[in-house]
């Protein structure tokens, strides 16, 4: 019921703020989360919950802005390519690299790595399904993705 009656308000509020229809999907999802875990709370007060929501929205928008501040995302092509043929066998090669270097993360950071790229989840269903804060799961990716590039580039590096 309380999802019916305010979410198209502050789902176009988020999308009017981050021009993004999937981020702002996201920001609202975390917004109804947080107010079902403070529901018995909320349904004390005899208040409209909009202004809370639309303050717990902001705040969540405002800790993905600064996430993605800090931890940018660049999908930079370093690699060469290639106008040969090679089979698939440079494919094949990549993904022995990459399920080795995935096999040496530790377990936490495996988890977040599979559950953000393979399974295209966002930091904040990620965190719902591992039952862990959203920064907590954009920290381990953080540093998962350092622990993976330097494994790779170690790994690149003793090949050649």
């Amino acid at each position: 019921m309380l999802y019916d009656e305010h979410a198209d308000a502050l789902l176009a509020y988020a999308e009017y703020v981050t021009h993004d229809r999937s981020a702002a999907e996201d920001a609202v999802q975390e917004t109804f989360l947080r107010a079902w875990r403070n529901l018995p709370r909320l349904q004390a007060g005899e208040r409209s919950l909009r202004p809370w929501l639309r303050q717990v929205l902001r705040r969540v928008l405002i800790d993905a802005a600064r996430a993605a501040r800090a931890h940018p995302v660049s999908l930079v092509g370093d690699t060469v390519l290639d106008d040969e043929v090679d089979g698939g066998y440079e494919g094949m090669l990549d993904r022995r690299l990459l399920t080795r270097a995935l096999g040496e993360l530790t377990p936490a950071h495996r988890q977040v790595l599979v559950e953000i790229f393979y399974r295209d989840a966002s930091a904040e269903r990620t965190a719902t399904a591992l039952g862990i804060p959203a920064g907590t799961v954009r920290s381990r990716l953080y540093y998962a993705l350092r622990a993976l590039r330097r494994q790779l580039t170690e790994s690149s590096a003793a090949s050649r």
